[in-house]
């Protein structure tokens, strides 16, 4: 009986002798459908190619793995057992150094983050590669030196020149006198050696040193608040793990995406609203579906009637009907998905549209399809057309319909 109430569906959407204002209500529903599912395909994936984009540039500057005391902000270095790192599977490591500061350049002041790392930072985290003016240089001879961000760079006006230090001053830990303020803080003195560029929250933020001059500024002779840890071809998951045991309860280690939790989690978060938003107007879109079943039904209570003549139940005539609105919102469906793809990898791999901003880090608008996003789309539009269709079909041919 399925096949032949799916026999009927096809017929009733391909036949020349309904009413051409219902062959135009149902092309009309199916591209309502399609429309929608396409810019579903769309959105999602331009959220994916910036979701990637954002990953990339956090991957520049934060490490695979990150070793933190499991008490307090810092810790001494020669607590930790360095072989553990070759023994989890780690394929380099770099102690770092970091607390806020105060810049001043020029009679310039701005609140920064200071880094100091050690002359293996560059082999963990590919900082060399967001460099963008000056070198990557930390120390000339025994000149203390720095790279700052560019958002910081701008702000204090910094040039990458010898001649004009960048003041740090750092408070001091201890007891602070409001008499004499200058004796609460430490300062130290560092040239601009170059200037890195990545995104707007981090280049504004950080300033590269020495792990050194960030020990002697902030009073931490021989220690480290972190250590940043390349994990190479590894598993970072499985490195971590190991290394958490090697370490023992003394450090936690965490990856990447715990570093940064929150911020994953808001991107997760909003995929899903895009989602979700788009299924709304995938809805509504689909309710045009509905005006095409009551003008076939309505047309088609002749049929109806010799169907239920010949010994047909409700359920029977439903099905023909509820097919019939599958076959307007599978052929809607199908269509978007394929225009959305053809679009979307179109600018995945060609990158027609562009943003138009010089400043931003890519030319055109980044693009990534994912096999799951195509499936969930599918997924949806059957679910949403299928409520719409089964209850559209239930109000119009109800039990008692034997009587029409």
């Amino acid at each position: 009986m399925g096949r032949i109430s799916s026999l009927f569906a096809r017929r009733y959407l391909s036949s020349r002798n309904s009413l051409s204002v219902i062959n135009i209500i149902s092309r009309v529903s199916i591209f309502a459908v399609g429309v929608p599912v396409a810019a579903m395909v769309i959105l999602l994936s331009v959220f994916n190619g910036f979701d990637g984009l954002v990953k990339s540039m956090y991957g520049v500057f934060d490490p695979e793995l990150v070793v933190v005391p499991a008490e307090g902000k810092v810790f001494d270095i020669a607590s930790i057992d360095e072989r553990a790192f070759a023994a989890a599977g780690a394929e380099s490591f770099s102690y770092v150094l970091e607390e806020s500061v105060l810049l001043e350049y020029r009679g310039r002041q701005a609140a920064a983050r200071l880094r100091g790392v050690d002359e293996r930072y560059d082999e963990v985290v590919p900082v060399r590669e967001t460099v963008a003016y000056g070198d990557y240089e930390l120390r000339f001879g025994d000149m203390e030196q720095a790279v700052v961000g560019q958002g910081i760079a701008y702000d204090l006006g910094v040039k990458t020149a010898l001649y004009d230090p960048l003041n740090v001053y750092a408070a001091r830990r201890g007891e602070y006198s409001s008499l004499l303020p200058i004796d609460g803080y430490t300062v130290g003195g560092l040239f601009p050696a170059g200037i890195f560029r990545l995104d707007a929250e981090t280049d504004g933020t950080y300033v590269l040193s020495t792990i050194e001059f960030a020990q002697q500024l902030l009073d931490y002779a021989g220690k480290a608040s972190s250590v940043a840890v390349r994990v190479g071809e590894a598993h970072p998951e499985s490195v971590r793990k190991k290394l958490a045991e090697e370490l023992g309860d003394g450090f936690r280690v965490m990856t990447r995406y715990e570093q940064k939790a929150s911020m994953y989690r808001i991107m997760k978060l909003e995929k899903l609203g895009i989602f979700f938003i788009s299924l709304l107007v995938l809805a509504i879109a689909s309710f045009s579906i509905i005006g095409s079943l009551v003008m076939l039904i309505i047309d088609k209570r002749p049929d109806i009637r010799i169907l239920f003549t010949m010994g047909a139940d409700v359920g029977f005539v439903r099905r023909i009907f509820v097919g019939e609105g599958m076959l307007i919102g599978g052929i809607g469906t199908g269509g978007g998905l394929v225009v959305g793809l053809i679009f979307a990898l179109v600018q995945q791999h060609f990158g027609l549209i562009k943003i138009g901003a010089a400043s931003f880090l890519v030319d055109a608008y980044p693009v990534v399809v994912r096999f799951w996003d195509i499936v969930a789309i599918a997924a949806a539009a059957f679910a949403v057309t299928w409520i719409i269709n089964r209850l559209t079909v239930s109000r119009m041919i109800p039990k008692s319909s034997v009587r029409l």
